[in-house]
């Protein structure tokens, strides 16, 4: 039988009211030492509180919705664990609904949410359009996490793509780079536009020429960096150094760069964006921008839920910065990587592994001395 909060209170010593409040991490004054002990006699007696009863008395069902439009994306399933990592942590489950960038079924995920009133949506990597008009008629909060394509909403949680850039572009200039070539998104993304802002601050910055010739477009895939890098290669002079908006780009770059009987970052440079796990598998490794996807989608859960919890107001949008990962592909030399940064938010944590693996020889060993 699951420990009531009746009997919680009565081992802590306090009245059920106190052990509540803790529980619901209340702002009423209660002491740090009985905090404490509330929570911990609630994780070893193994309280769970009952959603039912819980919700019957808020007027909600703690769940929030999670609408994707491109579940398949490399950040994606990073950025869900941070939302599910935060909504858990706070007594709240998610409910995913990939929609594939059809506005149809996009419409219908948000009725169908509504209909089980959902407490509120989050949207990953999604367009902001007219239908979310639906959701302010029912009073539902909502944020955007990711890429807008249309548009700053104040509930918005996004990276800073000029920062990125720029902090990519900044690095190769230390290099002694003049001449950057830049491998771009295609139109109509806001991360294209904001990217090609970087670049183009930081050559102005050191008095470089912006060189139309040396900007080219690409659609994100592998098979877009190369015919654009082979075609800033054939210039007159070519450039040294090549910034590449995402690291599949940058992947097609190195190929292209090889076929032209040139090496990387030998004779050409070369820099990506995404910290995709290519990056640190391929020949040579990619310099690249890696953006804080955990860290967004915990942001995004907390805005929602200080919107619930609190009525406070929706902020935004907020632009969280990415950091720079030095490795092979730029010439510099590889910075210490802290062990941290490579910390998998996609598979199971390390102790399970191992503990997975020990139960799986533990059963091999006993089915082969029977």
């Amino acid at each position: 039988m699951p420990v009531t909060l009746q009997e919680l209170a009565k081992a802590a010593d306090c009245s059920v009211s106190t052990v509540s409040r803790v529980l619901n991490n209340s702002k009423h004054p209660i002491s740090e030492p009985t905090r404490k002990r509330i929570s911990t006699l609630a994780n070893e007696l193994g309280y769970r509180p009952n959603v039912t009863a819980r919700g019957l008395k808020t007027n909600r069902t703690y769940a929030i919705g999670l609408i994707i439009d491109n579940i398949a994306g490399p950040l994606t399933p990073i950025i869900i664990r941070g939302i599910q990592e935060y909504l858990q942590q706070h007594d709240y489950f998610s409910v995913i609904i990939s929609t594939e960038w059809d506005p149809e079924l996009k419409s219908e995920a948000i009725h169908q949410l509504i209909s089980r009133s959902i407490d509120g949506v989050i949207f990953v990597e999604s367009w902001r359009d007219e239908i979310n008009n639906t959701l302010d008629l029912a009073n539902k909060p909502y944020v955007y996490v990711y890429r807008l394509f249309d548009g700053n909403s104040p509930n918005s949680v996004l990276l800073d793509d000029v920062h990125g850039a720029c902090l990519a572009v900044e690095h190769l200039v230390s290099l002694g780079h003049r001449r950057i070539a830049f491998i771009n998104g295609p139109n109509g993304w806001v991360s294209t536009k904001e990217r090609l802002e970087g670049y183009r601050a930081v050559l102005s910055k050191y008095g470089i020429p912006f060189d139309p010739s040396l900007v080219a477009e690409g659609t994100w895939e592998i098979q877009s960096g190369y015919p654009a890098a082979k075609k800033i290669l054939a210039l007159p002079e070519r450039p040294t150094a090549i910034f590449a908006a995402n690291d599949l780009m940058a992947l097609g770059t190195i190929y292209a760069v090889r076929d032209a009987g040139l090496n990387v970052p030998r004779d050409i440079a070369v820099v990506g964006h995404d910290d995709l796990n290519i990056s640190s598998l391929s020949s040579p490794t990619i310099t690249t921008i890696c953006p804080p996807s955990f860290e967004m989608g915990q942001l995004a859960a907390q805005m929602i839920l200080d919107r619930l919890e609190n009525q406070s107001e929706m902020k935004g949008p907020i632009r969280l910065p990415a950091k720079l990962i030095i490795r092979e592909s730029c010439g510099s030399p590889e910075k210490n990587i802290p062990p941290e940064h490579y910390i998998s938010h996609t598979l199971p944590p390390e102790h399970l592994i191992r503990q997975w693996r020990r139960e799986i020889h533990t059963e091999n060993e006993n089915s082969s001395n029977s």
